[in-house]
């Protein structure tokens, strides 16, 4: 069994052998090879027939992990895995850690498929889906292409479900999809135009999910459900219409419906709002252990909820297996000395954003004389050659981490030292000289330069306010910054306020983690650098505006942002690798010279705690949100505890 793209560039050749061997692996069932264990955990329901055995629980042809090729142990199942989120609606990051994904990336970030056995790809335009025969929800149900039908003629295209129509992924050129289903496990997704963006997509931390549990949403749709039973489950939940009982029912990102079947590794079996979570082990996951044994390898998951300075101390007194949300490299000491007490070790990771820390000028803020400053690239040029990066890395990283701009980091084919360090280096002279071009060289009494309009040069820096390591570091830029005249004023704000306002155009400068995505490759999509999303800090009103097909926002209005926007476009439209590879390496040479945003630091340490118990957890590894998912991409469901 092969998994085929076409056209192939070279990292996808590369993917492809990779898939061919799963998917070799798995086309010979596991359980004419090796018997299929039970799990101790199911034993029970098993007996008392409210389950079916292992071997009727699995897909005719699960996806086959052998662990030692992966450089990993195999394991033994058994056990929780106790983790810290900070609040309730958190537990949405379980669906990020558990990673089961249509295609998702692996630990080389290539793609590969998942829940889905093979994928044909068309030109980039047209991708044919084969499911697993006889995969399952976790409730039992069959998981087939109706899922798929469902949300695309029943939920998408249902102007009452979906007032916007499609997700913007699903639409080329203006048009969405033609979706066809072939048969039970075979569906396709065709345009007139390439849509690359497409299956990347589909492996990201907060992935559009096309599929949804029919059989379980129908019963509140009304289109299939019982009138009078869908009028009673309304009075019941204070819905004001079926819709937004469809609505509220249906979110398989934020997993806080324990009804809701799911194809994650875990299943949450606790009601949302609580101050503890339960998961236990899907019953019908796709994936087993080339040894019989099916994955995940633990029983449960049990999330604590606890403000997130009390974390750390929570983790050295050994209250949690496995823990890095909430941690930074400031508590490293802390966590290195309760290691004894606690029962676990410490590694450090490294961060994958392009930027541990940027600022970034909102040039769509509401104040005109400070956007035209913003918008202007010598201005923002000059903040970032203020930037006294050293002092930042060794105050608070011990030289561990990299003084560079927001730029691809060493692991990404795009990685340049000139990009790394483009307008990056301390030189506040220049800076200086930079500012006085601009007309501001006017200056009160303390030294704070003058706008044209005599008003301070102040600027407010918004942050979620979450992470010491931001705080501190923004303190140090307040000190070089004040050496060049401008006064850095420090604001943090609820994470949700804070995205508000930026996307509102009161917010001036947000403080943020640097692109999702620090090691991009010709594949994957260049959304963190283009004008095509409200939650890019640099443009958000420009981004809304992509984003409803100009029915909300405004356009850019400054010539590099358009010329991103069209090398997006041209990402979009290109039929080859090489195609690709020059329009990120414009955009990415674009951003180097117009410092979009200020990047501080980067590769920063990422401390995570590991139960001295608890295998297969790499001691080093990269943990970014996209492509990676966290933990998703070092598969949380292959680790054990030893016994």
């Amino acid at each position: 069994m092969t998994m085929i793209f076409r056209p192939l560039s070279l990292a996808r050749r590369f993917a492809v052998v990779a898939m061919a061997c799963a998917a070799a692996s798995a086309a010979a069932p596991v359980r004419a090879q090796v018997p299929v264990q039970e799990s101790p955990f199911l034993a029970k329901a098993v007996s008392e027939g409210a389950l079916p055995a292992a071997a009727g629980r699995l897909p005719s042809e699960p996806l086959v992990v052998d662990l030692p090729d992966k450089g990993r142990e195999f394991g033994v199942q058994g056990g929780t895995i106790r983790t810290i989120f900070t609040r309730s609606r958190d537990i949405r990051y379980m669906v990020v850690y558990g990673y089961a994904r249509l295609v998702g990336w692996t630990g080389d970030y290539e793609l590969a498929a998942d829940i889905l056995r093979e994928v044909e790809v068309e030109d980039d335009r047209i991708f044919t889906f084969h499911l697993r025969k006889g995969h399952k929800w976790s409730d039992g149900a069959p998981f087939t292409t109706e899922d798929f039908r469902y949300y695309w003629e029943d939920v998408a295209n249902n102007p009452e479900l979906a007032p916007s129509g499609p997700p913007e992924l699903m639409i080329v050129d203006g048009q969405p999809a033609k979706v066809t289903v072939l048969s039970e496990t075979a569906i396709r997704y065709e345009w007139a135009a390439p849509n690359p963006r497409f299956l990347p997509s589909l492996a990201d931390a907060r992935p559009p999910f096309i599929y949804r549990p029919a059989h379980y949403m129908k019963t509140y749709h009304a289109k299939y459900a019982d009138v009078e039973k869908l009028a009673e489950t309304m009075r019941k939940t204070k819905s004001r219409n079926w819709a937004q009982l469809h609505n509220k029912m249906d979110n398989m990102y934020n997993f806080d419906n324990p009804e809701l079947p799911t194809l994650q590794p875990w299943v949450n079996r606790s009601e949302s709002n609580g101050q503890r979570y339960i998961l236990t082990r899907n019953p019908f996951y796709h994936r087993v252990d080339a040894q019989g044994v099916q994955l995940p390898y633990a029983d449960r998951v049990e999330t604590e909820i606890a403000a997130g300075g009390l974390v750390a101390s929570k983790v050295t007194l050994g209250e949690s297996d496995l823990q890095v949300r909430s941690l930074t490299f400031s508590d490293a000491p802390v966590l290195k000395k309760g290691e004894p007490t606690g029962n676990y070790a410490t590694y450090l990771w490294s961060n994958g954003a392009g930027s541990e820390i940027a600022l970034y000028p909102n040039m769509n803020y509401e104040d005109a004389a400070f956007r035209e400053l913003f918008r202007n690239a010598d201005f923002r040029r000059a903040l970032s050659l203020a930037v006294d990066r050293k002092a930042i890395n060794k105050s608070l990283y011990y030289g561990l981490a990299k003084e560079r701009a927001v730029a691809p980091l060493q692991r990404s084919p795009f990685y340049s030292d000139a990009r790394a360090h483009a307008w990056a280096n301390y030189d506040p002279e220049k800076a200086g000289a930079m500012l006085d071009a601009l007309g501001l060289e006017a200056r009160d009494g303390d030294g704070t330069r003058l706008l044209p309009d005599g008003r301070r040069l102040e600027i407010v820096v918004e942050s979620a306010g979450e992470r010491n390591a931001e705080s501190d570091a923004l303190e140090l830029v307040a000190e070089s910054w004040r050496e060049v005249g401008v006064k850095l004023i420090y604001r943090p704000l609820d994470r949700d306020i804070l995205r508000n306002s930026a996307y509102q155009g009161s917010a001036m400068m947000p403080v943020w983690y640097g692109w999702n995505n620090g090691i991009p490759t010709p594949e994957t999509p260049p959304d963190d650098l283009a004008p095509v999303d409200q939650a890019n800090f640099s443009w958000p009103m420009w981004g809304q505006h992509f984003q409803t097909r100009g029915k909300a926002g405004e356009p850019p209005a400054i010539a590099p942002a358009q010329r991103l926007l069209e090398l997006h476009h041209a990402w979009m439209e290109a039929r080859d690798e090489e195609g690709r590879e020059a329009a990120w390496n414009e955009m990415l040479d674009i951003h180097a010279d117009q410092v979009f945003a200020i990047g501080l630091i980067s590769a920063a340490p990422q401390p995570i705690i590991v139960n001295n118990r608890l295998k297969n957890v790499p001691k080093q590894a990269i943990w970014t949100w996209d492509p990676g998912a966290h933990m998703g991409v070092h598969r949380m469901d292959e680790f054990f505890f030893q016994p």
